[in-house]
């Protein structure tokens, strides 16, 4: 997975962190849990803000 496959992180998020809220998640844990997810392939210093609030989004919807 790369930064960019936001619905494939969010899915393994909800997965890893069933009880985690993502609406209350700070950025800097978000971004350690998609790092330490089995599969992802992408470099740690090409997340921003953009990307992870996209990730966070996408988590959201599909948590509902």
């Amino acid at each position: 997975m790369k930064w960019t496959d936001t619905l494939d992180i969010a899915l393994e998020l909800i997965e890893a962190h069933p009880d985690v809220d993502p609406q209350y998640i700070r950025f800097t844990d978000l971004h350690a849990w998609v790092c330490a997810l089995p599969g992802f392939e992408d470099d740690p210093e090409k997340s921003n803000e953009k990307i992870l609030e996209a990730i966070q989004m996408t988590w959201i919807e599909e948590q509902d």
